[in-house]
């Protein structure tokens, strides 16, 4: 049981079962609301934040990737997407990409998506706990870039201030406290507290996005480099302050 849990939303146009969800997860103590459309959510959120939400990819007539879009476009609010079958993992993928914190496949074990939902209830609990003991001072300096970890503000050369994702943050974040030295996915994975069964592509992914933000030639990247057989290094000097 999770104490002190918000409300999460199921975003799903299946009306069974998405009843079938919200029954078994109010069973277990978790407040459950329901969205059957774009519409019906966006009226949910002007009215409050949820803790969680889970969101069907295949909306009906709608996009789930462009709900999950304009969701990350306002909010952090933790996603888990739905989706089906071998098929639709370039959608899990793109979803990753977008910010979605987990997935799960359907027809999926109504106890599987309640352990993801307590996992990814469980990281946002601790990193708020981690915010609070650390007020967040400081940062650090690499190859002309600066990342103040108060306000997790990343500036680069020029001064240009350059928006992180929550997930693009706690990577960088990452790779800054363990400079030139090689670190493997699992390593990440754990530095990001992104749920271990979320395939290592997901780390492959928040890389690539960085990549994008840092290197003057993604393809060819200077900064975050590729060690083969183990993982990613930051190859450039890093200073604290």
């Amino acid at each position: 049981m999770l104490a002190d849990v918000g409300h999460i939303v199921v975003v799903d146009d299946d009306s069974t079962l998405r009843q079938m969800v919200i029954r078994y997860l109010e069973e277990h103590n978790v407040p459950t609301r329901a969205a059957s459309s774009r519409s019906e959510l966006n009226h949910y959120l002007e009215a409050s934040q949820p803790s969680l939400i889970i969101l069907d990819l295949r909306l009906g007539q709608e996009d789930g990737l462009d709900l999950l879009r304009e969701i990350r476009s306002h909010s952090d609010v933790p996603v888990i997407i739905t989706t089906g079958h071998r098929p639709d993992e370039i959608d899990r993928i793109v979803g990753l990409e977008l910010g979605a914190d987990d997935y799960i496949i359907k027809p999926f074990s109504l106890r599987e998506l309640l352990a993801r939902v307590r996992a990814v209830l469980r990281r946002q609990e601790m990193g708020r706990a981690a915010r609070a003991r650390d007020p967040e001072r400081g940062g650090y300096r690499f190859g002309g870039w600066k990342l103040e970890r108060r306000g997790r503000k990343l500036v680069d050369p020029s001064e240009t201030p350059v928006p992180l994702s929550k997930g693009e943050y706690a990577l960088l974040l990452a790779f800054l406290e363990a400079p030139q030295r090689p670190l493997t996915r699992e390593h990440l994975l754990q530095a990001t507290r992104i749920h271990e069964d979320i395939f290592d592509r997901s780390i492959d992914v928040q890389v690539l996005r960085l990549r994008r933000k840092l290197e003057s030639d993604p393809s060819a990247p200077r900064v975050i480099q590729t060690e083969r057989g183990v993982g990613y290094v930051f190859a450039v000097p890093v200073e604290p302050f």
